[in-house]
């Protein structure tokens, strides 16, 4: 079972790049990206299309970045909490 599920996972990893694939090859034509002050790029529609979803994710990362480090903050705090309740909790009777 663990075998049928692997090459399931390759096999769709390898229809994923083949899709991506052909649509890059479909569109290789260049296109000019009219920027601001009279900036023009030049490059082909994919290479624009891959800057775009980059730039989207780097943006989307960088605003995720204060929550992640927040609680990531808190859970040391926490964490650091119950290792002082665990050590103070603990009786010195045993339970019988």
């Amino acid at each position: 079972m663990k075998n049928i599920t692997r090459y399931l996972g390759l096999a769709l990893k390898l229809l994923v790049f083949l899709l991506v694939l052909g649509f890059a090859l479909k569109n290789s034509h260049s296109i000019q990206f009219n920027g601001y002050l009279g900036q023009v790029w030049q490059a082909p529609l994919i290479v624009m299309l891959g800057l775009a979803f980059v730039l989207g994710v780097l943006t989307g990362v960088l605003a995720l970045l204060p929550s992640i480090f927040r609680l990531r903050r808190e859970a040391t705090r926490k964490g650091r909490e119950n290792d002082l309740d665990t050590t103070i909790m603990q009786p010195d009777i045993p339970v019988v």
